[in-house]
């Protein structure tokens, strides 16, 4: 059986001084997180789709997350949403529904991994984020998942990789066969238009 691993969503927060952290100035907050915990979502690479522009990770960034914790920490990372949305957000720019020509595309996908190269052995999973899809973005479950699937079947697959629907019609059995014949992981997620885990 698989370690349990207890983490959060994240690490960059002033009022865990005291509590999680230390209190004196200008702490590597990542570093001090690792001696507590052993794995962390860094949620902050799925904000990647910005108007036209497209946003990866930076090396910089990577390396210093890398350097920041010991050998046998995992990240969870959220897969950026120029992957996982079908349309962009509205914006000052952006007026009612404009396609994301990026949904699931395979060679983005890829750039994204070789970006994560220097944390390679400390990636625990990488998890796809979708919204609500209601029939303006999606017309129907098998739609969505034929779309996945034949994405899911073309890309390199390095790390464990889970999903997060919210859709909660689609948890159904053609949904969690999907999940078990690719060999990935269902994230329990509560709120957001989905039921309680419990009932899950």
């Amino acid at each position: 059986m698989a370690a349990l691993r207890i983490g959060t969503c994240s690490w960059k927060y002033d009022s865990w001084r005291g509590l999680i952290y230390s209190s004196k100035k200008n702490i590597n907050y990542l570093e001090e997180y690792s001696t507590r915990y052993n794995t962390v979502e860094i949620d902050q690479w799925f904000w990647s789709l910005f108007d036209d522009i497209v946003r990866l990770p930076e090396e910089s960034t990577v390396k210093e997350y890398n350097s920041s914790v010991p050998d046998d920490f995992k990240f969870t990372i959220k897969v950026p949403n120029s992957l996982t949305l079908t349309h962009y957000y509205p914006s000052k720019n952006i007026k009612g529904l404009k396609e994301n020509s990026n949904f699931l595309n395979p060679d983005l996908f890829h750039r994204f991994l070789k970006t994560l190269q220097p944390m390679s052995s400390k990636v625990g999973a990488l998890m796809f984020q979708f919204e609500y899809l209601n029939k303006q973005k999606m017309n129907s479950q098998a739609e969505f998942l034929d779309k996945l699937e034949a994405f899911y079947e073309i890309i390199d697959k390095p790390y464990p990789c889970a999903f997060e629907i919210r859709n909660p019609n689609y948890l159904n059995n053609t949904y969690f066969d999907f999940i078990e014949r690719n060999k990935s992981a269902h994230v329990l997620l509560q709120g957001y238009f989905m039921p309680p885990i419990k009932d899950v």
